[in-house]
């Protein structure tokens, strides 16, 4: 029971503007249910738009309002909201009383030492905590705090893992994970109902789910909180797969989608946590790691499978070998494998299935959440997103190597950092700081709420970074007490952050941490955030100027029964090829018909691919310039961007083979900018 606790745990794993005015009800609710918790703001949110017409304000990238009714609703204890207030809504699940001592979960994963107090209102003796997992960080009046403190969006994942819901033993619903999809989509929606009906009706609260950007940037410049639904499952649409045969179809994925789509979700993740028909992940470490690889053998027949990496970006390493009790979880005669430490990389990557889900994705102008994939997986969707030039790429919560951050900041995707501690927070900011700057980003934060991950521990009254209390917002126009929920009274200094609502408190260590131009950073995340998400929104499919023009090659190889010759490279059919004699010295030239405007150019390698080569362009045929060259060239699908010319000929020019053999393309494409 030990280790399938373990598992449980490790699968959950702008402008100045102006001060807001009243506005309808007002930003105090004509009533709330009661007995109900405090929020301890004073000051009205602040609201509009700066001189160039930005936004500002927090993102939280990353969080899981309704993950209580995840997981057969009985892992995360306590509900974000009820008609009858927090004593109906902060209730522990049953098992957990009379003293704590059948609430497994809590047991294993938290800071209870087998024990723990039950009571949630009024006393909130032991929960929530910063080492709780198991129990509700999100109730609304906590969540309202974030946003009084500055907070204007939110990412609420809707997540579940149904290995997880089978394995432990309380549950009171389905484990299937479209079905909780489903389920918590519509508590979001009730959730925005409930707040809309304290504020006197149908649109009139701060709580706003949005689906689409020009939508979100209103709510913001109202001064009121933009709710984003996300997708985090391990199997969605039901694409796991059982003994590397996947369970789901083209047909699955684009109904998932189709259904997501309308639920309101605009962003999502293709794997989490265990290996799936989509793509591979992420490992987890240590003896979460242990745990999670047992979990993937449970659901799929298979553990994980390691390599050693072909680049410098690499997966965690895996968990050690399984101690003898879990032997119980497994059949007998089967052991968790080992592992060469230099191993570090997943073999599995982007499937055909990915592939398909996440031109889907883009097609319906969706965000790709990149954390979870395999350094493989993460490297074929980026090639993937840049040969469409697609912004709408996601990094929420530092579970990516950060060797791609600048790959992701120059397709114009988005960036935060989980929840850590105000001082790594700041240190974390900094080093990016520079590259942030160059590519125009601002920053965020995940909280990762309700995920069972833990979250900054209390740093002592007397530290050098403890807020004093009470304290001004981010922005200036509120100010802050501690937080009161029935008769307990919240301290970040000696608490930790233990919910929601001690967000802003947070945010306000970090700057006393020295980090000012962080805390700056984080209140440009709004207006950064929206501009990824409507570039992706505007995002069409470029004409592809390459389609069927005429080729020409230095050579073919020759084969009696195939045609290698250089139409092939550009008839769009990915199956043919051109490939190239055995040497180094080899060009591919396309003629456009007439002069066009080039500014990229996407190349489909096959396993015959080059080391060194450079794009070389002419508007006559007879002047020839560089416009982009490589010697690093590792194949795959490569796109080489350069600031727009105009070329009537492109010829792609092989300098260095990266094997004995020639060069080797599926496709060529020509695109403008």
């Amino acid at each position: 029971m030990t280790l399938v606790l373990a598992l449980a745990a490790a699968l959950l794993g702008a402008g100045t503007g102006s001060p807001a005015r009243a506005d309808g009800g007002g930003w105090d609710p004509a009533h709330r249910p009661g007995p109900d918790s405090q929020i301890n703001v004073a000051g009205e949110p602040f609201r509009g738009t700066g001189p160039d017409g930005t936004v500002r304000g927090f993102v939280d990238a990353h969080n899981h309002l309704m993950s209580n009714e995840g997981f057969g609703g009985r892992i995360i204890c306590g509900r974000t909201f009820s008609e009858k207030g927090a004593p109906e809504a902060l209730k522990d699940c049953p098992e957990h009383y009379p003293d704590g001592s059948l609430a497994l979960f809590e047991n294993v994963t938290g800071g209870a030492d087998g024990h723990h107090d039950p009571v949630g209102w009024p006393t909130f003796r032991d929960w929530p905590a910063h080492d709780s997992l198991s129990h509700q960080q999100n109730y609304y009046a906590w969540v309202e705090r974030a946003w009084r403190g500055g907070q204007r969006i939110l990412v609420n994942d809707l997540v579940t893992n149904g290995q997880l819901c089978a394995l432990y033993p309380y549950k009171d619903r389905s484990c299937d994970e479209m079905e909780s999809v489903r389920l918590q989509a519509r508590e979001t929606y009730r959730l925005q109902d409930h707040i809309d009906r304290m504020y006197g009706g149908a649109g009139k609260g701060w709580f706003r789910i949005v689906t689409d950007a020009g939508q979100a940037r209103e709510v913001v410049a109202q001064g009121k909180l933009a709710v984003v639904l996300g997708v985090e499952t391990s199997e969605p649409f039901g694409c796991k797969q059982v003994l590397d045969v996947a369970q789901c179809d083209r047909d699955d994925i684009d109904r998932g989608l189709d259904e997501l789509y309308d639920l309101g979700v605009r962003s999502m993740f293709l794997c989490h946590k265990f290996d799936n028909a989509l793509c591979g992940v992420r490992f987890d470490e240590g003896t979460t790691g242990t745990a999670v690889n047992i979990g993937q053998f449970l659901s799929t027949g298979t553990f994980w499978t390691t390599q050693k990496c072909t680049g410098p970006q690499h997966d965690n390493p895996v968990g050690a070998a399984a101690p003898a009790e879990a032997a119980a979880l497994l059949p007998e005669g089967v052991q968790v494998p080992s592992y060469d430490a230099d191993a570090r990389c997943n073999v599995r990557g982007l499937t055909g299935l990915g592939e398909y889900a996440l031109r889907g994705m883009m097609k319906r102008n969706m965000m790709l959440e990149i954390d979870h994939m395999s350094v493989k997986a993460a490297g074929r969707a980026l090639d993937l997103l840049e040969s469409e030039a697609y912004p709408g790429v996601i990094s929420s919560h530092s579970w990516m190597d950060e060797q791609w951050t600048e790959r992701l900041y120059r397709l114009g995707g988005f960036v935060a950092q989980y929840a850590h501690s105000a001082e790594d927070f700041v240190e974390a900011g900094r080093r990016d700081a520079a590259l942030r700057d160059a590519h125009g980003a601002g920053y965020a934060y995940g909280t990762d709420m309700n995920g069972v991950g833990g979250w900054p521990a209390p740093v002592g009254e007397d530290a050098p970074n403890a807020v004093r209390y009470p304290f001004r917002s981010a922005d200036g126009g509120a100010v802050l007490d501690r937080q009161v929920t029935g008769e307990r009274t919240w301290d970040l200094n000696t608490d930790g952050l233990a919910h929601n609502g001690l967000v802003p408190d947070w945010i306000e260590q970090m700057r006393l941490s020295g980090g000012q131009d962080v805390v700056d950073d984080l209140s440009r995340g709004a207006e950064s955030y929206l501009g990824t998400w409507r570039a992706t929104e505007r995002h069409r499919p470029a004409a592809d100027l390459a389609a069927g023009v005429p080729a020409t090659a230095s050579s073919s190889e020759s084969n009696p029964f195939t045609d290698y010759g250089p139409a092939r490279a550009v008839d769009r059919d990915r199956n043919p090829r051109w490939a190239s004699d055995w040497s180094d010295d080899q060009w591919l030239r396309l003629d456009l018909g007439a002069v066009r405007t080039v500014g990229r150019v996407t190349l489909d390698w096959e396993r015959a691919y080059a080391r060194g080569y450079r794009v070389v362009v002419s508007a006559d045929g007879a002047g020839w310039r560089t416009v982009w060259s490589t010697t690093a060239g590792d194949g795959g699908l490569d796109t080489a961007s350069f600031a727009a010319v105009p070329a009537r000929y492109v010829r792609v020019h092989g300098t260095e083979r990266g094997t004995k053999y020639g060069y080797s393309l599926h496709e060529v494409g020509v695109f403008g900018r």
